[in-house]
C-alpha cells in the first residue's frame, strides 16, 4: 500500500534506519564477529548510535516545520547530543560548543582548517528526509544540502546527503523501479566531485554480483568520508531494494563503517517499502521518548 502522508513515510523509513544502524553497530563486537560471518544477528537488545540521534531529530525538525529550518535543526542536535553514541571528535566539539552559544555557521565552516567536514554523517541521517519529499527529488536535494550544512561546510560532505536523499526520494515513489535508472537519477541531481564520481562508478558496476569486489572499488566507509561510503551504501540499497534482509546483510559484509553504511541502506529500503524482519525490530532499542515515533506500531 502507497503511503501518502509524509510524515508515515518518513518514520517508516527511520525505523529502517535505525534498524540499520543498531544491528550494524553490534559487528563492532569482537564477539559478535562469527554472527557475521555466517549471517545470523546476535542476541539483543541492539543499541542504536548517533546515526539514529541525529535522523531523529531531522524527523522532528521536518514535523515541526514541514521543512528544514537549520537553526531548529542545530539546536535540535545540540540539546539532544549523547555524546555515548558514538560520534565523532569534531562534531562532538561543534555541538558542545552550540550548546555554550556559539554560532553553528561560523563553526561549522571554520571546521577543518576552515575547509568544513566531508564526513559521512550528514548523509546517515537524511533518508527519512528523502521519504518525506517522495516523488519530488529536487525537493529532497535542496533540504538535504540545507540539513547538511548544519554540521559539514565541505562540498562533498553536503553532495553525500544530496545523494542519498535523492534516492530515498525515488525509490519511496513506486513509479522508480530499475537501478540503472534511479542511480542515473540521482546523478542528475548530486554535485560534482568526487561523490559524484564515486556514484557513476557504482553504476557502471550494478550488474557486478560481489559487493566485496564492489566496495575495493568503491569503498566501505572505512574512512569515513562521504565519497568513501555514499557510492557502495547506493550501489547495496538500489540493487537489493526489495528485500531488507539481504539488502541488510550484502552491506555488513564487506566491513568498514558498518553502522553508518547499514544505517544508509536500511533507511532507504524501507522508505522503498522493504520490511525488516519482525524479530530484528524487536530487539532494536526503542527510539527516544522524544522523537515523533516515539509510540512505534
Amino acid at each position: 500500500m502507497t503511503i501518502t502522508d509524509p510524515l508515515s513515510r518518513s518514520l517508516v523509513s527511520l525505523r529502517g534506519l535505525a534498524l540499520g544502524d543498531a544491528l550494524g553497530s553490534q559487528f563492532f563486537v569482537p564477539d559478535n564477529r562469527p554472527y557475521l560471518d555466517e549471517h545470523r544477528p546476535p542476541p539483543g537488545p541492539w543499541q542504536w548510535t548517533d546515526d539514529t540521534e541525529m535522523a531523529c531529530s531531522v524527523v522532528a525538525v521536518l514535523a515541526e516545520h514541514g521543512r528544514i529550518d537549520q537553526d531548529a535543526l542545530a539546536e535540535g542536535f545540540a540539546v539532544r547530543h549523547d555524546f555515548d553514541r558514538g560520534y565523532g571528535p569534531s562534531t562532538n566539539r561543534l555541538l558542545r560548543l552550540v550548546r555554550e552559544g556559539g554560532s553553528w555557521r561560523d563553526l561549522v565552516t571554520a571546521a577543518f582548517d576552515g575547509r568544513g567536514s566531508w564526513g559521512n554523517g550528514a548523509a546517515m541521517r537524511i533518508p527519512p528526509l528523502g521519504a518525506w519529499y517522495a516523488g519530488d527529488p529536487r525537493r529532497a536535494a535542496r533540504e538535504a544540502a540545507r540539513s547538511a550544512e548544519v554540521t559539514h561546510a565541505h562540498p562533498e560532505g553536503i553532495a553525500g546527503a544530496v545523494a542519498v536523499a535523492v534516492a530515498a526520494s525515488l525509490v519511496a515513489d513506486t513509479g522508480q523501479t530499475d537501478p540503472a535508472d534511479l542511480i542515473s537519477a540521482v546523478l542528475e541531481l548530486t554535485p560534482l566531485g568526487q561523490v559524484h564520481d564515486g556514484i557513476a562508478a557504482a553504476r557502471e558496476l550494478l550488474t557486478v554480483d560481489s559487493a566485496d569486489v564492489v566496495a575495493r572499488q568503491l569503498g566501505n566507509g572505512s574512512r569515513t568520508s562521504a565519497q568513501d561510503t555514499v557510492p557502495f551504501a547506493l550501489w547495496a540499497a538500489l540493487t537489493r531494494r526489495d528485500d531488507f534482509r539481504t539488502a541488510f546483510w550484502t552491506t555488513a559484509s564487506v566491513g568498514g563503517d558498518v553502522d553508518t553504511t547499514c544505517a544508509i541502506v536500511g533507511g532507504i529500503v524501507a522508505a522503498g517499502g522493504a520490511e525488516p524482519p519482525r524479530s530484528w525490530s524487536e530487539c532494536r532499542e526503542p527510539l527516544p521518548d522524544w522523537s515523533p515515533d516515539d509510540v512505534e506500531t
